[in-house]
Order: structure tokens, then C-alpha cells, then sequence
């Protein structure tokens, strides 16, 4: 017991803060926006405690059953945090265009947040970083499909007929996740991975103790339960502290694709300074990638049950952000190494990006 006390501190310290959260909601949620900015920052804290220890267990389960269900596990626990922050703050404060704009921060979190720091950062230590530049070509070229039919093609379909192409790309998406999982677990799975001299594993992965996959299942669970619990108080805290302060739409989509991406952040940059970059571009590609097959399937069934169409097809700036990123990227991920002037292109993409959500585009 007390070593699960112990592992498990940062899943509690999220549980403590639901206790005030609750008790306390309506008193700093009416005592003004500072106060309200000031719990919505400290909520988000324990929430990405909280998505911590559920990557941890994902990743236990992940080893423990093996592929193709491992596979299924850690994609379908990144996307799930996230889909919960996203449908709790669309409850509370409906927007048509945040799952567009939560999709759209999390490509550019992923590929040039992740990709380009720890590229950047592997490349200063290690000079050029090998990796299987099949994986690369793989989830770019999926990234765009799957990009273009959901958030591209949707700004020329008929608004009388959404609900046609919403049902389509429902099943588009689904029939490409189940390709890819085939592909990346099964025949093809030496695509995705990088044989490197010393010894195999996922880093930041859980390590070689056992642990009982039911004790994992009910922490990745509880954890999830707690994300959503604590994401419905900082919901109303943001934007209660956000109103009347002219902060740029894109703010909380860039939150939310933020907190599901802090777990991949800290395991990509600790592949990146061991010097296993496969495992850095499986996770910010992979992400990428998980992030648009899956989330958009489950939003636009949910459209489909409201019968209230979400604003999918991404403006211009958007579009124009996708394509150079997409296409730095099939250029830097093209020869099997990467290297910190490739890592560098990417990180000032992801610096541009902050730069259009700070001016409101």
C-alpha cells in the first residue's frame, strides 16, 4: 500500500484537488477573473498530473497484452484524455469551431512542438539521429489524407448535405485507423520500428516489475474519471477568467491539445537525449496522426446525434500552416537521419504558430 501511495503521488495530488475544486467553485468562480485565471492554471496542473499516470498505466497494459491490443491502448488513452477536456469545455461553452482548432494546435504541438525540440535538442547532443525513414512517409502521407478529407474538403460540401459527408468521413477515418494499426502491427510493423545496438524498449515506458494489469486498468480508469472531474471546474474557471479579455479563440484549443500532449512531450525529449529518435518520431507523428483518425470520428458522430454540425474545414491561415508543416516534414523525414537544423525548422514553425494564436488568427 504504501508503495502505491508512493508511485501514484501525482494520480492523489489530482484526487486532493478535486475536494477544493468542488467545495470552493462557486466562491472564486463569482470572486473575479484573476482569481478564476489564477485556479484554471492550478486545475490544468493536476489535470496533466492526473494524464501522466495515465500514459504510465497505458504503457503497462501496452506490454503486458502486447500488439496489435497494446497498440490500441496507448493511442486510444492519449486520445481519450483529450476527447474528455474537449467535450466537457464544449459543454459548458458550445463553439463550433474548437474541435477544428483543438485538432489543428495538436498537429502543430506534435510535429513542430515535439518533433522540432527534440530534434533540435538530439541533434546539439548527437549530431545526425538515425531512424526508419519508412515511419516518416507512412504517417506524413496518412497525416495529409486524413487532414485534407476531414478539414480541407469540408469548406466546399453543401451545407445542406453535411450530414452525408459527416457519416463519410466517419467512415474514412475508421477504415484508415484500421489499415494503419494493421500495418503497424502486423506484417509492416518493421516500418515503425529502428534497430538500435543497445538494449530495446519504450522510453519512458513502465520498467520490467511486475504489475497486476488490474491494479493498471483501475488507475488508467480512475485517472480518466478524474481528468473529467477536474476538467468541468477548470472549464467554468477559463472562461470565466477569459471573458471580456479579448484572449484569441485558438487559447483554449491550444490548452486542451497541450494537456494530452505533456506526457509525449517529456517521453519524446527523453528518447531524443538517449538518442533514439524512431521512438521520437512514432510519438509525435503517431499523435499527429491518432489525433485527426480518431478524434474526428467521435466529434462528428456526436454532430450527427445533436444534429448540429461542427465548423471542421480549417481557414486559410490554417491550411497554409498545415501544408508547410506537412511538407517540411516529408522533406526532413526523407533520409533515415535527422539533425538539429531539421529540428530547428520545425520548432520556429511551431514559434510562428504561437505567434498567429497570440494575434488571433
Amino acid at each position: 500500500m504504501k508503495a502505491i501511495l508512493t508511485q501514484e503521488k501525482l494520480l492523489w495530488l489530482a484526487v486532493a484537488a478535486c475536494v477544493p475544486a468542488y467545495g470552493l467553485e462557486h466562491r472564486f468562480i463569482s470572486a473575479g477573473s484573476v482569481v478564476a485565471l489564477a485556479v484554471a492554471a492550478m486545475l490544468i496542473a493536476a489535470i496533466v498530473c492526473a494524464s501522466l499516470r495515465v500514459a504510465h498505466h497505458a504503457e503497462v497494459l501496452a506490454q503486458k497484452v502486447g500488439d496489435p491490443y497494446g497498440t490500441m491502448i496507448l493511442t486510444l488513452s492519449a486520445v481519450l484524455v483529450e476527447v474528455v477536456v474537449l467535450g466537457i469545455m464544449m459543454s459548458h461553452e458550445p463553439s463550433p469551431t474548437l474541435v477544428r482548432d483543438t485538432i489543428f494546435a495538436a498537429v502543430m504541438l506534435d510535429i513542430n512542438g515535439i518533433l522540432g525540440l527534440a530534434a533540435l535538442i538530439g541533434g546539439i547532443k548527437h549530431g545526425e539521429q538515425p531512424y526508419n525513414d519508412d515511419s516518416g512517409k507512412t504517417y506524413g502521407v496518412m497525416i495529409l489524407t486524413a487532414m485534407g478529407i476531414s478539414m480541407v474538403v469540408p469548406e466546399f460540401i453543401p451545407r445542406a448535405s453535411w450530414h452525408v459527408y459527416s457519416a463519410f468521413t466517419i467512415v474514412a477515418m475508421l477504415g484508415l485507423y484500421g489499415l494503419f494499426l494493421r500495418m503497424q502491427t502486423g506484417a509492416h510493423s518493421y516500418f515503425f520500428s529502428y534497430s538500435y545496438p543497445e538494449k530495446r524498449g519504450r522510453p519512458g515506458a513502465a520498467d520490467g516489475t511486475p504489475a497486476r494489469v488490474g491494479l493498471s486498468v483501475a488507475f488508467l480508469v480512475g485517472g480518466v474519471v478524474v481528468i473529467g472531474a477536474l476538467a468541468e471546474v477548470m472549464s467554468k474557471a477559463l472562461n470565466t477568467g477569459l471573458a471580456g479579455t479579448g484572449a484569441p479563440p485558438m487559447l483554449l484549443a491550444l490548452v486542451v491539445a497541450a494537456i494530452s500532449a505533456c506526457p509525449e512531450i517529456l517521453t519524446a525529449l527523453r528518447a531524443a537525449l538517449a538518442n533514439r529518435m524512431q521512438a521520437v518520431v512514432n510519438i509525435a507523428m503517431g499523435a499527429s496522426l491518432s489525433t485527426v483518425i480518431l478524434t474526428v470520428p467521435l466529434m462528428e458522430a456526436l454532430a450527427l446525434f445533436t444534429g448540429t454540425p461542427f465548423q471542421m474545414a480549417m481557414t486559410p491561415v490554417q491550411t497554409v500552416m498545415v501544408a508547410i508543416t506537412l511538407i517540411a516534414a516529408a522533406i526532413n523525414l526523407n533520409d533515415g537521419q535527422t539533425n538539429a537544423i531539421e529540428g530547428m525548422t520545425h520548432f520556429v514553425l511551431f514559434a510562428t504558430f504561437l505567434m498567429l494564436t497570440a494575434l488571433g488568427l
